[in-house]
């Protein structure tokens, strides 16, 4: 006797698929059309990343540069505890050639990478792997007219300083803002004194273009550890103030009504000249890694701010031979570097340092390794798949850290 024959909801198969890996889903494309096509709607896209955001899938990876061929790639860690995130996969970007690019993100499982030598920028979603190159800006930069020397002088250089990359709700669009900063020089002068002139440019996935909006009042300075984004808004360090009597503050800047604002720097900092302050996004949130310039011992405190008000997470007390965090990992594990260089972690529950014996001594600018995480997300951005002319993926030997 044919036993009967049970056939699940297709709500509810949709509802077990959301919780699968991209990578199984990508491969499950080929199943049925219908399938095909769910994957694509906003609900299922959204339904998978906030599964992924509820159970913490975060992906890690370490920015580096070989020092071998000064090439810049990316190692993908394993991100469970019980491997010592170990290397996996190492990949490299063509792409951007011999620069190393910064990492801003990630937004709904998008990176985006910039070259600020080259002006070369991507956006790029590694678990669909795929690749979207920006345009070149189009934003015009005319001659400047110096009223002290009454004559129009020549722009001899364009330099792009800090970034950020976030998401604007309400048109539902993916948005690149960059800091300009233009040199004119006159010409005609052997030893031309240099003017600076401001920029602030903002691109538009939606749109595939480039516009100018007006330069802020100050001036952003050092870089965030890992991302500079939370829940539409973007962060960046600056100061107010002259020489050894100046004062913190977050210049802040929000993707939806594109308006910059400042926020102070709240007082458990102390005296600002004898600490770093590293702005990082801590289990959602806008934090702060406070620890004081002058050390022999390290020791850390992280705050966190929610509606406005900032509440210390926890401290870290005397790590012998750290000198700058990298960020934190999965389950609070704060990643660090150390006087040699290396990648440590530690962990906050049990208080344990670990060495992770990335074989960090083959790198060039061992000390602009970063750290970055992202969860799985099958956001699309209209680009193309992933080709070795940009991207090169390489498994590593048996999940060692060999090469």
């Amino acid at each position: 006797m044919q036993r009967p024959r049970f056939e699940l909801p297709e709500a509810l198969v949709m509802e077990i698929l959301s919780m699968l890996p991209v990578k199984s889903l990508t491969r499950f494309n080929c199943v049925c059309k219908y399938w095909c096509s769910s994957f694509q709607t906003p609900h299922f896209i959204s339904k998978n990343y906030h599964n992924n955001l509820e159970n913490n899938n975060l992906n890690l990876l370490l920015s580096r540069c070989d020092g071998n061929t000064f090439q810049p790639y990316l190692s993908s860690l394993s991100n469970e505890k019980d491997q010592n995130y170990i290397v996996k996969q190492n990949i490299h970007l063509p792409f951007f050639e011999d620069d190393s690019p910064s990492v801003y993100g990630a937004c709904h499982g998008l990176l985006c990478l910039f070259d600020s030598s080259k002006d070369k920028a991507a956006i790029w979603n590694p678990s669909t792997r795929e690749f979207k190159i920006l345009p070149p800006s189009s934003i015009q930069r005319p001659p400047y007219f110096s009223p002290f020397e009454e004559t129009y002088l020549t722009l001899d250089d364009v330099s792009f300083n800090d970034a950020a990359f976030g998401f604007d709700s309400k048109t539902d669009d993916y948005k690149f803002i960059r800091f300009v900063t233009l040199t004119f020089v006159n010409s005609e002068e052997e030893y031309a004194h240099p003017h600076f002139i401001y920029q602030v440019e903002l691109y538009s996935l939606r749109s595939n273009s480039w516009k100018e909006i007006p330069y802020p009042d100050y001036n952003p300075n050092g870089k965030t550890l890992g991302n500079n984004y939370v829940d539409g808004i973007c962060y960046w360090k600056t100061v107010t103030g002259a020489y050894l009597d100046f004062r913190g503050l977050i210049l802040s800047f929000d993707m939806r009504n594109e308006k910059f604002s400042v926020l102070p720097i709240p007082e458990f900092v102390g005296s600002f000249p004898e600490y770093y302050v590293d702005l990082l996004v801590f289990n959602g949130s806008l934090g702060a890694i406070v620890y004081p310039l002058q050390r022999i011992d390290t020791s850390f405190d992280l705050w966190v701010t929610s509606e406005g008000v900032w509440t210390k997470q926890f401290n870290i007390k005397s790590i012998p031979g750290v000198v700058h965090p990298l960020g934190f990992g999965k389950n609070g594990d704060l990643f660090l570097r150390d006087a040699n260089d290396e990648v440590l972690v530690f962990d906050a529950s049990t208080q344990e340092l670990k060495e992770l014996e990335i074989n960090t001594y083959l790198d060039h600018h061992r000390f602009a390794i970063s750290l970055h995480t992202y969860l799985e997300s099958l956001v699309h951005i209209n680009g193309i798949q992933e080709v070795e002319k940009y991207v090169i993926r390489q498994p590593t030997r048996n999940a060692s850290n060999e090469y």
